[in-house]
């Protein structure tokens, strides 16, 4: 019988209890684990097997912050469960005071049977916190950034190179260039400055967005200008051109969707089936070794 008082027993329970569709793995016919196996919650925590092992065998007592965070993912646990994986881990639970960086597990599940789509969940802060596939085929790997390098308004105004500051409609992230239509990227500028001035006021104790706003403030004259007069935009339907270095130009529709009780964003990048754009998301899916979309009325 397993015991639940320690990590090594709740890593078991949750695993089992965690079917394998529900983050996007295939179950077949002939297997008998009822959860995930071992393996393969490692692999979606990047974790090697063998720490896995230990952790759940006992051996392995003190997971870091960034593990406990990464188990939490993968297995989707409720919030309350987040804390509980911390605590018998030996950690302090996240703040509550502080922004929400963890996905919903029905989020997460949304974006296993969206994988289809260029879709990223985007934190308060507009850290890119996960993604489908394809998305990262179209912009990049978000995977080969560390985690402050994910952030889109550092990839905004903090360039580097100081020639894409003062471009009006193009600028780039993870190294693929984005045009937006004139004047669309100074809505998208006012917009995010807004969102995080918002974000500052409702989290003050979080010290990440804290010095989020310092490092901006100090490193770009933009950003300072745009919070001091007290811009404000809204996110609304975009047509970007995401100049593919194999696929060329791809012109896709932006929508942005809010996330209500977490202030996380996610992020879609579609195209009208049946048009050019439609077709070049077919071959970067078929580049990046992804299934091919099945086509649908509009």
């Amino acid at each position: 019988m397993q015991t639940t008082d320690t990590l090594g027993g709740m890593l078991r329970v949750w695993r089992d209890r965690r079917h394998p569709a529900d983050v996007g793995m295939a179950s077949g016919p002939h297997r008998r684990a009822t959860g995930l196996r071992r393996e393969e919650l490692a692999e979606l925590a990047g974790l090697s097997v063998d720490y896995m092992v230990r952790l759940e065998q006992g051996r392995a007592t003190s997971p870091s912050p960034q593990v406990a965070a990464a188990l939490s993912r993968a297995l989707q646990l409720r919030d309350d469960e987040r804390d509980l994986l911390y605590r018998l881990a030996g950690l302090l639970p996240p703040d509550h005071g502080a922004i929400e960086r963890h996905l919903a597990p029905g989020l997460q599940r949304l974006l296993f049977r969206l994988g289809d789509l260029a879709l990223g969940v985007y934190s308060a802060d507009w850290t890119l916190i996960s993604w489908t596939p394809l998305f990262a085929a179209l912009l990049g790997d978000p995977a080969a950034l560390p985690l402050e390098r994910r952030n889109l308004l550092r990839s905004r105004f903090l360039p580097e190179s100081a020639p894409q500051r003062d471009d009006t409609h193009v600028w780039s992230i993870g190294g693929v260039r984005i045009r937006h239509e004139p004047g669309g990227l100074k809505e998208f500028d006012a917009a995010v400055v807004g969102d995080l001035r918002r974000t500052a006021a409702e989290h003050p104790s979080d010290p990440v967005i804290k010095a989020l706003v310092d490092e901006l403030h100090i490193g770009s004259p933009r950003l300072a200008q745009l919070w001091s007069s007290g811009a404000v935009g809204t996110h609304a339907e975009s047509r970007k051109t995401i100049e593919h270095p194999t696929a060329g130009d791809v012109a896709v529709d932006c929508d942005v969707l809010a996330v209500p009780g977490s202030g996380q964003y996610v992020v879609a990048y579609t195209a009208a089936t049946g048009s050019m754009a439609a077709d070049r998301l077919d071959f970067v899916r078929a580049i990046a070794g992804l299934a091919l979309s099945v086509p649908s009325a509009d």
